[in-house]
């Protein structure tokens, strides 16, 4: 019983944040007697997340979000404290279910197979990665920090590290590639939210890049050789564009795996 009592004393190490915790991982909705009520955090979760597809994170307000529920603006209070706790809400909810791991190893799969199953793996969740961001660029910015994971951001993390678990590296190992690739991911979606990209008429990043380089370059690539050699180069060959996202991360796999060999 004073073992109970101890545990419940135990300050969190969230600190002022323990309400983000409380919503994201205990009971979500409060419910009462009687019949269901019309507003739930789930319809406000959900309104505020189109709210910043839409608009970016700055569109969101209690204020829009009550306005489009045709709510008043205290009674979202009831579900959600403030915007700290809804947006930690939103990420969770942008997030969603972490993609599925490929199929169980096959018992009479040769050896290279076996152990190249990692691979396949966190390159799909990479690439899952990657379409989460394209959908919901307001993550970019949100989803920094020290804050609260929700059950299915902390559940991305679980797939990604479950992936490297039989292959030699260290739990820290585990850990660091995971974040290694993730940042890759983040780092290309970055680049496109900052051109755009998310609209119906944007162009690849290279192809940005390559105009803006063309332009800049018009009467002084004798003062960049180098670099008018290599756009020149991606000219003449358009299957080398869109590399930068597939390149970066098949080398930063050729690398673990790499390190795996010698581990």
């Amino acid at each position: 019983m004073a073992e109970d009592d101890e545990k419940r004393e135990k300050p969190s190490v969230f600190g002022d944040q323990a309400g983000s915790v409380e919503l994201l991982w205990g009971g979500r909705e409060r419910p009462g007697r009687g019949p269901k009520p019309a507003l739930s955090l789930d319809r406000i979760t959900r309104t505020a997340l189109a709210l910043a597809d839409a608009g970016g994170l700055g569109a969101v307000s209690m204020q829009r979000i009550a306005a489009a529920l045709d709510f008043s603006k205290m009674s979202l209070y009831r579900y959600v404290p403030g915007k700290t706790e809804l947006v930690a809400l939103m990420i969770d909810m942008a997030m969603g279910e972490p993609p599925n791991a490929p199929a169980p190893d096959t018992p009479d799969l040769p050896g290279p197979a076996r152990a190249g199953r990692w691979r396949v793996a966190l390159r799909a969740w990479a690439k899952a990665l990657a379409e989460v961001y394209h959908r919901h660029p307001w993550l970019l910015g949100a989803a920094v920090g020290p804050r609260v994971m929700g059950p299915n951001e902390l559940g991305w993390t679980e797939r990604a590290v479950a992936a490297l678990a039989d292959t030699g590296l260290s739990g820290g190992e585990q850990f660091d590639a995971v974040l290694v690739v993730s940042g890759h991911i983040r780092a290309l979606a970055q680049v496109s939210a900052s051109m755009g990209l998310g609209s119906a008429r944007a162009k690849e990043p290279e192809q940005v890049m390559s105009a803006a380089l063309n332009e800049l370059l018009a009467g002084r690539a004798d003062r960049f050789p180098a670099i008018a050699a290599a756009v020149a180069s991606t000219e003449a060959d358009p299957t080398s564009r869109d590399q930068a996202g597939d390149f970066g991360l098949e080398r930063i796999l050729d690398g673990l795996e790499t390190y795996m060999s010698g581990a």
